[in-house]
């Protein structure tokens, strides 16, 4: 007995050597960039943590029943919506796949081959030289056994992918309503800013019949009946520039909601309620926020993606197994005798691949890299963005503010003017001065107004949209730097 066991013990030993010498090396190879954390980006620890989120449907709290009808549209009908959709279904169908690798696996088959045996190969008569027919039908099965994780790494990785697809799904239906609502409120605001020239162009007309009227009496000469003449040409040209826009804008808007038909009859600027919106930068912006979300899913991603190409160092196990019916002849295919079976494992390892598998992890390792960066680039981008919203905002508050004073002081410097005009104590310039700067105001006040709004919608981009992040995707964004 001990003879016997000798050489079994020796080939025991060979496997196992096989087994370390085969294993090819990974060590070298590892990833450069480091995942940044939210104070690294300059987000503020612990201050308005509890500042309220938006609501998904943020858009209807401007109280437009209009607007938030073309964003209802947008968001059934945008092809770009649409593909992030199809991406997403694509990023799931990877996700069946992997984890199909991770059960076992069984096939069937069934065949019948009518052969003709020569007679002089290995078979003697009377099959040597004889047609026959052949029948197999037989169950197969196999088990990639998991031992070293490859399959269930590549699993994670593609539910990572899957993960961010939907976080991108989230990410372009925050942008969409955005971009409709902007260029909505830009329609607006040219309304707004047609219906101030409007009014200067009737102004003006009513100037220019009191001029005529100061000539026809000799109070005036024929150059202040020009000047007048001369305002009425230039109103009408601001005139025909605003409806050029504001047709364009009608075009960006039925593109948006994918409705080439679209009618608007939108409100003043002034009807429009403001958002309620934080005035710091929450500390949860990262889980309020799909698109950084997605990031972060990405380097989930490409770290089990590492794993995986770290794991195809390591042998693959598989368990193999069949079961059913040969014969030689249909006619005997069913007797019992024609059973066949068979059950055994089988090890696969690399030994010498010419270094595919450090090129592959090399290859892995890079996209971890990329990914990271990545993100870290998405982070600092999405602070920047929220202040400068922030900051902008801030900013045409004052504005609009020290606005209303001027304007106000221009319309009444404007109504002494036209008096003293009208009680010839004063010139037709000094109207013309003096209603240029009302115009100016006036049209400054929409200008500000329609900034104001469009400030708050990229305020509420900027901080998520209303995004609600899962408990996991929560957890990666509660991250600090790896």
């Amino acid at each position: 007995m001990k003879n016997d066991s000798r050489p079994r013990a020796r080939l025991g030993a060979l496997a196992a050597a096989l087994l370390l010498a085969g294993c090819a090396s990974f060590s070298g190879i590892e990833p450069q960039a480091r995942l940044q954390g939210a104070t690294d980006a300059g987000v503020p620890a612990g201050t308005a943590a509890m500042a309220p989120s938006l609501q998904d449907d943020w858009w209807t709290a401007f109280g437009d029943p209009q607007l938030d009808q073309v964003v209802g549209r947008a968001l059934q009908g945008n092809p770009s919506l649409r593909v992030a959709q199809a991406r997403l279904d694509r990023a799931r169908s990877v996700l069946e796949v992997a984890n199909a690798a991770t059960l076992p696996q069984v096939q069937g088959s069934a065949d019948a081959t009518r052969q003709h045996f020569s007679a002089n190969n290995i078979y003697p008569p009377p099959l040597g030289g004889s047609t026959r027919e052949l029948g197999t039908v037989q169950l197969a099965g196999s088990w990639e056994l998991d031992f070293f994780g490859k399959h269930r790494q590549a699993l994670e990785a593609a539910l990572g992918a899957s993960r961010a697809a939907q976080a991108d799904v989230d990410a372009a239906r925050t942008v969409l309503a955005a971009n409709v609502a902007r260029t909505y409120f830009q329609a607006v605001r040219l309304q707004d800013q047609l219906q101030v020239a409007q009014r200067t162009l009737e102004q003006r007309q009513q100037q220019l019949d009191l001029v005529r009227d100061r000539v026809r009496a000799g109070l005036d000469t024929t150059l202040e009946e020009r000047q007048s003449e001369g305002g009425l040409p230039e109103v009408r040209q601001q005139i025909e520039a605003l409806h050029e826009q504001a047709g364009l804008a009608r075009n960006a808007l039925a593109a948006l909601v994918a409705q080439p038909d679209l009618q608007l009859a939108p409100r003043s600027l002034a009807a429009a309620r403001p958002l309620a919106l934080p005035d710091t930068i929450p500390a949860d912006l990262l889980g309020r926020r799909a698109d950084i979300a997605a990031a972060r899913w990405r380097v989930e991603a490409a770290t089990h993606d590492v794993a995986n190409a770290k794991a195809s160092f390591y042998p693959n196990v598989n368990l193999t197994a069949f079961v059913g019916l040969s014969s030689l002849g249909l006619g005997n295919l069913l007797d019992a005798g024609s059973k066949q079976w068979g059950i055994g494992p089988a090890v696969h390892l690399p030994i010498f691949d010419a270094g595919r598998l450090r090129a592959n992890l090399r290859g892995k390792t890079a996209d971890l890299d990329l990914a990271v960066e990545s993100y870290n680039g998405a982070l600092l981008e999405a602070v920047r963005d929220v202040a400068d919203q922030l900051t902008s905002a801030r900013s045409i508050a004052r504005q609009q503010a020290e606005q209303k004073q001027a304007q106000a002081s221009a319309e009444a410097a404007y109504d002494i003017a036209v008096q003293r005009y009208k009680a010839g104590l004063g010139t037709y310039l000094n109207v013309l001065t003096a209603e240029s700067a009302v115009l100016n105001q006036r049209r400054l006040a929409v200008d500000l107004a329609g900034r104001a709004l469009d400030t708050q919608v990229q305020l509420a981009r900027a901080l998520g949209g209303g995004y609600r992040a899962d408990p996991d995707t929560q957890r990666l964004a509660a991250q600090g730097a790896r």
